[in-house]
């Protein structure tokens, strides 16, 4: 027993007594070794011997192998592998090993990769262990020789990913129903498909010590401003960070001011916003992994406008434009109104409503203040469970919970009926803002101006929407006022901020956001026709 207890603590990691244990030794960094078995054995050690690092070794009628490949199994297209790559390297192999080096071999160059070269598609050299690592973990596969001190990377990547399927998260009536995947390289594919011109540039880096996140930036060239493209990758080569897992993270990081409840980056899933907002010459950012990609600078109008306005014709598009500006104004206000109203300013009611109200809050034990208060702490639970829970019960829990809580809450003389109306069409208005950002920003912002409008009545919201109308107008995106082209004031820019004027009357672009290629088309009104 008292060697028992020993052992425990000596093999205890929280015992004070025990010396930390070392950290793991970082992965080798410098130049590839020349001999294929020692460079096979650092591999294997950097990798901690795993099992999904597959090691295929052809050897040419000697005991020591001649040529190595490398591949991560899951990540690679394994047909490519055994059919293609693995049948040519031994080919060649075979043929090369007694012939002299071939034309453009110079002195010391391994002559087999060279003839492996020559048959391989997608090729690149390497010659440090970080680019091989790196490539290797992302689905590449790696083709090494004895005596050589580089190797090469093929392109192999064939993972199982989800398929392009239509967007959940931003429905529309008419427009395009694909949206992106968690693949990097197809939803910049989707994005190629749309704007099919070659001053389109992608840059691409990593960002995560231990991920090592492909990030991409695409902009247009002679359209996005190029200091804010500067600005942008300045932002990016600033993270270190560990992990990057979604452009959640990055978004955080990039972002202009953290203690807002408003989003300065724009954010979607759909390829056709993200080709109209590169038009406008702002620049995207995708990150490999997530199907949301970032958009920067982002202004207050782009998250109340929907890609389906500019489908539509425009004066429908001006008609659901107007009315999602009202919706905003009762999502913000409508609770905060009926508290004021009926707290401090009920002469502004007519007789007959003013009684019906008062006959109503007659039994209410709670102020109006507290009785909202309920009600949308109430909802906000129910709506956040019928997101958690599985699809096939979340509507149905969300459906009788509503109706069941506010049945019984205003038969049991605790909530008003008004009181339930009220609520009922704040929370359906907040569902009409495109944005979910924007929407859970409002959402939040609800209860403060109920705060205010429960101790002063209509000063204390206009003092509220005074202070948030500030704070919007000192907000900045990538260096772009948060509130243009409202303030400042840019007359050309209403053509497509309250209303959407038809496509032949917008010949511009945002001028904040570029300044030197601002004309989308010459402004002329389309012919009539003659009949």
């Amino acid at each position: 027993m008292p060697q028992h207890r020993q052992d425990n603590q000596n093999g205890n990691p929280d015992s004070p007594k025990q010396n930390p244990s070392p950290p793991p030794p970082a992965p080798p960094e410098g130049p590839l070794i020349t001999d294929l078995q020692t460079s096979l054995k650092e591999i294997k050690q950097a990798l901690g011997n795993s099992t999904d690092i597959g090691i295929r070794e052809i050897t040419l009628g000697e005991s020591r192998p001649d040529v190595a490949i490398l591949y991560t199994d899951g990540l690679v297209d394994q047909t490519i592998i055994f059919e293609s790559i693995m049948k040519t390297v031994a080919d060649i192999a075979k043929t090369s090993v007694d012939q002299a080096p071939g034309p453009g071999v110079t002195a010391g160059e391994n002559r087999i990769l060279s003839e492996i070269s020559l048959y391989l598609q997608d090729i690149k050299r390497v010659k440090d262990y970080k680019t091989l690592f790196h490539s290797l973990l992302s689905g590449d596969t790696i083709i090494l020789a004895d005596g050589s001190a580089e190797g090469i990377i093929t392109g192999t990547r064939g993972w199982k990913d989800r398929g392009v399927t239509e967007t959940s998260a931003e429905n529309v009536v008419r427009g395009p129903r694909e949206a992106f995947t968690e693949s990097l390289r197809t939803n910049t594919s989707m994005i190629r498909r749309k704007i099919k011109d070659p001053n389109l540039w992608l840059e691409t880096k990593q960002i995560g010590r231990v991920t090592q996140t492909d990030v991409a930036i695409m902009y247009i060239n002679g359209i996005a401003n190029p200091k804010i493209v500067e600005e942008v990758r300045v932002r990016l080569d600033r993270i270190d960070v560990d992990s990057i897992l979604e452009s959640g993270y990055i978004e955080e990081f990039i972002q202009d001011t953290t203690f807002s409840p408003f989003p300065t980056i724009y954010n979607t899933e759909r390829p056709d916003v993200i080709a109209a907002e590169l038009l406008e010459g702002k620049v995207a950012i995708l990150v490999d992994g997530t199907p949301f990609a970032l958009v920067a600078p982002a202004l207050l109008v782009s998250f109340l406008h929907a890609s389906e306005d500019y489908y539509q014709r425009a004066d429908i598009s001006s008609f659901l434009r107007m009315l999602r500006y009202l919706c905003i104004f009762i999502s913000l206000l409508g609770p905060s109104l009926y508290i004021a109203i009926t707290t401090f300013h009920q002469e502004m009611l007519p007789t007959q409503l003013l009684f019906g109200l008062a006959a109503q809050r007659e039994q209410i034990p709670f102020p109006a203040f507290v009785e909202a208060l309920l009600m949308e702490v109430t909802f906000e639970i129910l709506r956040e469970a019928g997101i958690r829970l599985p699809k096939n019960i979340g509507s149905a829990i969300s459906i009788v919970g509503t109706l069941v809580i506010g049945q019984a809450a205003v038969e049991a003389g605790i909530i008003s009926a008004a009181m339930v109306i009220v609520v009922a069409i704040t929370a359906i208005s907040s569902f009409v803002l495109p944005s979910f950002n924007m929407s859970i920003a409002f959402r939040m912002l609800r209860f403060p101006l109920m705060a205010l409008a429960g101790s002063f009545g209509l000063y204390g919201i206009f003092v509220g929407v005074m202070a948030l109308i500030l704070h919007l107008c000192s907000l900045r995106s990538f260096g772009v006022p948060y509130m243009t082209p409202f303030a400042p004031l840019i007359p050309e820019g209403q053509k497509d901020s309250i209303l959407r004027f038809p496509h032949w009357l917008l010949t511009t672009r945002p001028r904040l956001l570029n300044k030197t290629n601002r004309t989308r088309r010459r402004a002329y009104p389309p012919k009539k026709s003659r009949s």
